[in-house]
Protein backbone atom coordinates (compact mmCIF):
# COMPACT_ATOMS: atom_id res chain seq x y z
CA UNK A 1 0.00 0.00 0.00
CA UNK A 2 1.23 3.46 -0.88
CA UNK A 3 2.40 5.56 2.02
CA UNK A 4 1.09 8.94 3.09
CA UNK A 5 2.83 11.99 1.68
CA UNK A 6 0.57 14.64 3.14
CA UNK A 7 -2.03 14.68 5.93
CA UNK A 8 -4.03 17.64 7.20
CA UNK A 9 -6.31 17.22 10.21
CA UNK A 10 -8.72 19.95 11.30
CA UNK A 11 -6.58 22.62 9.65
CA UNK A 12 -7.68 26.24 9.81
CA UNK A 13 -5.93 29.40 8.65
CA UNK A 14 -7.04 32.75 10.04
CA UNK A 15 -5.45 36.05 9.11
CA UNK A 16 -6.52 39.54 10.23
CA UNK A 17 -9.97 38.36 11.23
CA UNK A 18 -10.58 36.43 8.00
CA UNK A 19 -10.82 32.64 7.84
CA UNK A 20 -8.94 31.44 4.76
CA UNK A 21 -9.28 27.71 5.46
CA UNK A 22 -11.76 26.04 7.76
CA UNK A 23 -11.62 22.52 9.27
CA UNK A 24 -9.69 20.90 6.41
CA UNK A 25 -9.09 17.13 6.59
CA UNK A 26 -7.07 15.83 3.64
CA UNK A 27 -4.77 12.90 2.98
CA UNK A 28 -2.55 12.50 -0.10
CA UNK A 29 -0.83 9.17 -0.81
CA UNK A 30 2.29 8.40 -2.83
CA UNK A 31 0.79 7.24 -6.10
CA UNK A 32 -1.94 9.89 -6.28
CA UNK A 33 -2.14 12.94 -8.54
CA UNK A 34 -4.41 15.59 -7.01
CA UNK A 35 -6.04 18.68 -8.46
CA UNK A 36 -7.55 21.39 -6.24
CA UNK A 37 -10.26 23.43 -7.97
CA UNK A 38 -12.40 26.35 -6.87
CA UNK A 39 -13.26 30.00 -7.54
CA UNK A 40 -11.16 33.01 -6.61
CA UNK A 41 -10.82 33.34 -2.85
CA UNK A 42 -11.60 29.68 -2.22
CA UNK A 43 -8.32 29.09 -0.36
CA UNK A 44 -6.52 27.03 -3.01
CA UNK A 45 -3.19 28.85 -2.91
CA UNK A 46 -3.35 29.03 0.89
CA UNK A 47 -3.81 25.26 0.98
CA UNK A 48 -0.81 24.80 -1.30
CA UNK A 49 1.31 27.03 0.93
CA UNK A 50 0.39 24.86 3.91
CA UNK A 51 1.35 21.73 1.96
CA UNK A 52 4.65 23.35 0.99
CA UNK A 53 5.47 24.25 4.65
CA UNK A 54 5.38 27.95 3.73
CA UNK A 55 2.41 28.66 5.99
CA UNK A 56 1.73 27.22 9.43
CA UNK A 57 -1.86 26.46 10.45
CA UNK A 58 -3.72 28.53 13.02
CA UNK A 59 -5.37 25.31 14.18
CA UNK A 60 -5.02 21.62 13.37
CA UNK A 61 -2.11 19.36 12.46
CA UNK A 62 -0.09 19.08 9.26
CA UNK A 63 2.19 16.16 8.42
CA UNK A 64 4.36 16.48 5.30
CA UNK A 65 6.57 13.60 4.17
CA UNK A 66 6.25 12.01 7.58
CA UNK A 67 7.22 15.15 9.51
CA UNK A 68 4.92 17.15 11.80
CA UNK A 69 4.91 20.86 10.97
CA UNK A 70 5.78 22.83 14.08
CA UNK A 71 8.13 20.11 15.28
CA UNK A 72 10.27 19.39 12.20
CA UNK A 73 12.97 21.66 10.73
CA UNK A 74 11.20 23.01 7.63
CA UNK A 75 14.53 24.02 6.09
CA UNK A 76 15.46 20.33 5.93
CA UNK A 77 12.00 19.48 4.63
CA UNK A 78 11.62 22.07 1.87
CA UNK A 79 14.29 20.66 -0.48
CA UNK A 80 12.13 17.50 -0.63
CA UNK A 81 9.23 19.56 -2.00
CA UNK A 82 9.13 21.03 -5.50
CA UNK A 83 7.01 24.19 -5.93
CA UNK A 84 6.13 26.18 -9.04
CA UNK A 85 4.11 29.34 -8.50
CA UNK A 86 3.77 32.94 -9.64
CA UNK A 87 5.01 34.07 -6.22
CA UNK A 88 8.33 32.29 -6.79
CA UNK A 89 8.63 33.57 -10.36
CA UNK A 90 8.30 37.15 -9.11
CA UNK A 91 11.36 36.67 -6.89
CA UNK A 92 13.69 35.47 -9.66
CA UNK A 93 16.55 37.96 -10.21
CA UNK A 94 16.04 39.69 -13.60
CA UNK A 95 19.45 38.64 -14.90
CA UNK A 96 19.14 34.98 -13.87
CA UNK A 97 19.79 32.56 -16.72
CA UNK A 98 17.44 29.63 -17.19
CA UNK A 99 20.12 26.99 -16.54
CA UNK A 100 21.10 28.70 -13.27
CA UNK A 101 17.49 29.07 -12.16
CA UNK A 102 17.02 25.33 -12.48
CA UNK A 103 20.38 24.43 -10.92
CA UNK A 104 19.85 26.56 -7.79
CA UNK A 105 16.78 24.50 -6.92
CA UNK A 106 19.24 21.90 -5.63
CA UNK A 107 19.96 24.30 -2.76
CA UNK A 108 16.36 25.57 -2.51
CA UNK A 109 17.57 29.11 -3.29
CA UNK A 110 16.86 31.75 -5.92
CA UNK A 111 19.78 33.50 -7.57
CA UNK A 112 23.07 31.78 -8.30
CA UNK A 113 26.01 33.00 -6.25
CA UNK A 114 29.18 30.97 -5.67
CA UNK A 115 27.69 27.49 -5.35
CA UNK A 116 29.48 24.67 -7.11
CA UNK A 117 27.57 22.23 -9.32
CA UNK A 118 29.04 19.08 -10.80
CA UNK A 119 28.42 17.71 -14.28
CA UNK A 120 25.67 15.40 -12.98
CA UNK A 121 23.69 18.42 -11.76
CA UNK A 122 24.10 20.21 -15.08
CA UNK A 123 23.11 17.11 -17.04
CA UNK A 124 19.98 16.65 -14.94
CA UNK A 125 18.99 20.31 -15.37
CA UNK A 126 19.39 20.11 -19.13
CA UNK A 127 17.45 16.83 -19.33
CA UNK A 128 14.57 18.30 -17.33
CA UNK A 129 14.48 21.40 -19.52
CA UNK A 130 14.54 19.20 -22.60
CA UNK A 131 11.66 17.06 -21.32
CA UNK A 132 9.63 20.25 -20.92
CA UNK A 133 10.59 21.60 -24.34
CA UNK A 134 12.96 24.26 -23.01
CA UNK A 135 16.46 22.95 -23.76
CA UNK A 136 17.00 25.71 -26.32
CA UNK A 137 16.42 28.32 -23.61
CA UNK A 138 19.22 27.35 -21.22
CA UNK A 139 21.30 30.50 -21.83
CA UNK A 140 18.36 32.88 -22.00
CA UNK A 141 17.52 35.18 -19.12
CA UNK A 142 14.34 34.20 -17.33
CA UNK A 143 13.00 37.76 -17.61
CA UNK A 144 13.04 37.57 -21.44
CA UNK A 145 10.90 34.41 -21.68
CA UNK A 146 7.27 34.22 -22.75
CA UNK A 147 4.69 33.27 -20.12
CA UNK A 148 4.46 29.74 -21.50
CA UNK A 149 8.24 29.33 -21.43
CA UNK A 150 8.38 30.63 -17.86
CA UNK A 151 5.78 28.12 -16.72
CA UNK A 152 7.69 25.18 -18.21
CA UNK A 153 11.03 26.38 -16.84
CA UNK A 154 9.50 26.72 -13.36
CA UNK A 155 8.29 23.12 -13.49
CA UNK A 156 11.78 21.96 -14.52
CA UNK A 157 13.15 23.89 -11.54
CA UNK A 158 10.58 22.31 -9.22
CA UNK A 159 11.63 18.84 -10.40
CA UNK A 160 15.38 19.51 -10.14
CA UNK A 161 15.92 18.30 -6.53
CA UNK A 162 14.03 15.07 -7.33
CA UNK A 163 11.23 16.01 -4.90
CA UNK A 164 8.92 13.58 -3.19
CA UNK A 165 6.06 16.09 -3.45
CA UNK A 166 5.42 18.42 -6.40
CA UNK A 167 3.13 21.45 -5.95
CA UNK A 168 1.95 23.39 -9.02
CA UNK A 169 0.00 26.60 -8.44
CA UNK A 170 -2.05 27.43 -11.55
CA UNK A 171 0.58 26.27 -14.05
CA UNK A 172 -1.66 27.03 -17.07
CA UNK A 173 -2.82 30.49 -15.94
CA UNK A 174 -2.21 33.22 -18.52
CA UNK A 175 -1.28 30.86 -21.35
CA UNK A 176 -2.74 31.02 -24.83
CA UNK A 177 -4.52 27.94 -26.19
CA UNK A 178 -1.49 26.41 -27.88
CA UNK A 179 0.83 26.94 -24.91
CA UNK A 180 -1.81 25.60 -22.52
CA UNK A 181 -2.38 22.43 -24.50
CA UNK A 182 1.35 21.83 -24.87
CA UNK A 183 1.88 22.21 -21.12
CA UNK A 184 -1.09 20.01 -20.20
CA UNK A 185 0.17 17.26 -22.52
CA UNK A 186 3.55 17.36 -20.77
CA UNK A 187 1.90 17.31 -17.34
CA UNK A 188 -0.22 14.33 -18.42
CA UNK A 189 2.92 12.40 -19.33
CA UNK A 190 4.42 13.34 -15.97
CA UNK A 191 1.26 12.20 -14.16
CA UNK A 192 1.42 8.82 -15.90
CA UNK A 193 5.10 8.28 -14.99
CA UNK A 194 5.26 5.87 -12.05
CA UNK A 195 8.58 7.42 -10.99
CA UNK A 196 7.23 10.98 -10.91
CA UNK A 197 6.61 12.59 -7.52
CA UNK A 198 3.22 12.79 -5.88
CA UNK A 199 1.64 15.89 -7.42
CA UNK A 200 -0.89 18.49 -6.31
CA UNK A 201 -2.04 21.01 -8.94
CA UNK A 202 -4.22 24.06 -8.27
CA UNK A 203 -6.45 25.64 -10.91
CA UNK A 204 -9.65 27.65 -11.38
CA UNK A 205 -10.76 25.67 -14.41
CA UNK A 206 -11.55 21.98 -14.92
CA UNK A 207 -10.39 22.46 -18.54
CA UNK A 208 -6.87 22.94 -17.14
CA UNK A 209 -6.79 19.57 -15.38
CA UNK A 210 -4.35 17.29 -17.23
CA UNK A 211 -5.44 13.80 -18.16
CA UNK A 212 -4.05 11.22 -15.75
CA UNK A 213 -4.84 13.06 -12.51
CA UNK A 214 -6.50 10.64 -10.13
CA UNK A 215 -8.05 12.69 -7.32
CA UNK A 216 -9.71 16.07 -6.86
CA UNK A 217 -10.73 18.48 -4.15
CA UNK A 218 -13.28 21.29 -4.57
CA UNK A 219 -12.97 24.33 -2.32
CA UNK A 220 -15.36 27.20 -1.71
CA UNK A 221 -14.73 29.97 0.83
CA UNK A 222 -12.07 27.96 2.61
CA UNK A 223 -14.26 24.89 3.04
CA UNK A 224 -14.08 21.54 1.26
CA UNK A 225 -17.13 20.94 -0.95
CA UNK A 226 -16.03 17.47 -2.10
CA UNK A 227 -12.88 15.35 -2.35
CA UNK A 228 -11.96 11.90 -3.61
CA UNK A 229 -11.49 10.20 -6.97
CA UNK A 230 -11.73 12.75 -9.75
CA UNK A 231 -14.70 11.19 -11.58
CA UNK A 232 -16.68 11.12 -8.31
CA UNK A 233 -15.87 14.74 -7.49
CA UNK A 234 -16.29 16.39 -10.91
CA UNK A 235 -20.07 16.07 -11.01
CA UNK A 236 -22.54 18.78 -11.99
CA UNK A 237 -23.83 18.88 -8.42
CA UNK A 238 -20.42 19.24 -6.74
CA UNK A 239 -18.95 21.69 -9.27
CA UNK A 240 -22.13 23.74 -9.32
CA UNK A 241 -22.00 24.04 -5.53
CA UNK A 242 -18.32 25.00 -5.58
CA UNK A 243 -18.75 27.76 -8.17
CA UNK A 244 -22.25 28.85 -7.20
CA UNK A 245 -23.80 28.42 -10.66
CA UNK A 246 -25.59 25.53 -12.41
CA UNK A 247 -23.09 23.71 -14.64
CA UNK A 248 -23.11 21.14 -17.40
CA UNK A 249 -20.04 18.91 -17.04
CA UNK A 250 -18.58 16.41 -19.50
CA UNK A 251 -15.44 14.34 -19.95
CA UNK A 252 -13.74 13.59 -23.28
CA UNK A 253 -10.52 11.62 -23.75
CA UNK A 254 -9.54 12.08 -20.12
CA UNK A 255 -10.15 15.86 -20.11
CA UNK A 256 -12.96 17.71 -18.36
CA UNK A 257 -15.19 20.56 -19.56
CA UNK A 258 -17.76 22.67 -17.71
CA UNK A 259 -20.22 25.24 -19.00
CA UNK A 260 -22.83 27.34 -17.22
CA UNK A 261 -26.42 26.23 -17.77
CA UNK A 262 -28.52 29.19 -18.89
CA UNK A 263 -32.18 29.38 -17.83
Amino acid sequence: MAGEVLRLQGVAIRREGATLLRDVDWTVNETERWVVVGPNGAGKTTLLQVAGTLLHPTAGQVDVLGERIGQADVFDLRPRIGIASAAIAEKVPPSEKVIDLVLTASYAILGRWHEEYDSTDVTRAVELLDALGCAHLIRRRFATLSEGERKRVQIARALMPDPELLLLDEPAAGLDLGAREDLLARLSRLAEDALAPTTVLVTHHVEEVPAGFTHAMLLRRGTIVAQGKVDEVFTEQHLGKAFGVPLAVERQNGRWYARAVRP
